[in-house]
């Protein structure tokens, strides 16, 4: 069952033009279920023109500042952006999940660690929670960021992190890229590109030294990065990475097509959650399971359904499917039989998933 609480907003700032910063008062009875860790996020939900609209912000704040935080950065015909941007104000109430996500390691005070990160944009936020833990909490770590915006003026954050790199001189760099705005060295003007990062993994980045690396952005920017990163001979295990929103391809939609074609009508699908369980028959009109059961009147956990936040995730426990997209589970978890419900198309007459996971 989705589990949502109504929590009332602290404050409510605008950090850019189009990005505003909303901290939200989290009740004493509820600090404990809303304990997270650097790099997770809410899942946020309201009505708007009468539809259950959900979306996903990564939380900006750290653990360790005992607030909740995120930035939202307002996107152009987005409607939950939007509303929180135009519409929210401090003393309003907004529908919120518990923290969630796993995009973070583990901090180790006892150790020394070099760790780099790239974003994007509002991709800062993540990123933000994860720099003030680990310099805050491993005081012999330091910290690289890799930062690409429009402009000096679009910099989400641009004082606090001037500050982080004031109280943590020597153990923390920012490295700002610029796409409209002109810098007096070429490497800083633009996106990354190929070329750029083998001159800063060649100049600036020691790649033998790195124990972790950070990446949030754009699906392109990312695999980018992390292509060449790993070119360069930074092991994949060590690049962790969280997408903006899941873009796909042609070939995607190829293969999706066929994955889709593969579906069984009239499957019977039992939903196992919180110990209950729920039974209907997917309908031809729909192909993945979580749609199917949102129709038949299942209250399930979600957010995107585009593949990226694993909100959805459940476990096959009988019968078969198969994942049209998967930004957000790793090779373990799917051998494990994890599957993102809002991928999930069903391959066999009955299939039964448990979302207690």
């Amino acid at each position: 069952m989705a589990k949502f609480h109504n929590i009332q907003v602290q404050d409510i700032y605008k950090e850019t033009r189009d990005c505003a910063v909303v901290t939200f008062q989290i009740p004493d009875e509820l600090v404990s279920e809303f304990q997270y860790k650097q790099g997770q996020h809410l899942t946020l939900k309201t009505i708007i023109d009468g539809q259950d609209i959900r979306r996903s912000y990564s939380l900006c704040s750290s653990p360790i500042e005992n607030k909740w935080q995120v930035a939202v950065k307002k996107i152009p015909g987005g409607l939950f952006s939007s509303f929180i941007n135009e519409n929210l104000k401090k003393g309003d109430f907004v529908e919120i999940m518990a923290p969630s996500g796993k995009f973070n390691v583990e901090v180790n005070p006892e150790k020394a660690k070099n760790y780099i990160a790239f974003a994007a944009g509002s991709g800062v936020t993540p990123i933000l929670s994860i720099i003030k833990t680990h310099l805050a909490q491993e005081p012999n770590s330091t910290f690289k960021l890799f930062y690409l915006n429009r402009s000096v003026k679009t910099i989400i954050f641009k004082e606090e992190i001037e500050q982080l790199k004031n109280r943590y001189f020597g153990r923390f760099e920012i490295f700002h890229f610029l796409t409209k705005e002109h810098r007096f060295s070429e490497l800083f003007n633009g996106r990354f590109t190929r070329e750029k990062i083998q001159v800063l993994t060649d100049k600036i980045i020691d790649i033998p030294s790195i124990d972790d690396c950070f990446i949030c952005g754009p699906e392109d920017m990312i695999f980018l990065l992390r292509d060449e990163l790993n070119a360069a001979g930074l092991d994949k295990e060590k690049i962790h990475y969280e997408l903006f929103t899941s873009g796909i391809s042609e070939e995607d939609k190829k293969r999706i097509q066929k994955i889709v074609e593969h579906k069984v009508n009239g499957t019977d699908v039992t939903i196992i959650d919180g110990g209950k369980e729920f039974h209907f028959v997917m309908e031809d009109s729909y192909d993945n399971i979580l749609d199917g059961a949102l129709a038949a009147g299942a209250d399930l956990p979600f957010a995107c359904k585009g593949g990226v936040c694993s909100t959805c995730k459940c476990m096959v426990v009988e019968g078969e499917v198969e994942m049209k997209i998967n930004y957000a589970l790793d090779a373990h978890e799917v051998a494990r039989g994890l599957v993102l419900s809002c991928q999930a198309v069903p391959t066999t007459d009955k299939v039964v998933v448990d979302f207690g996971v």
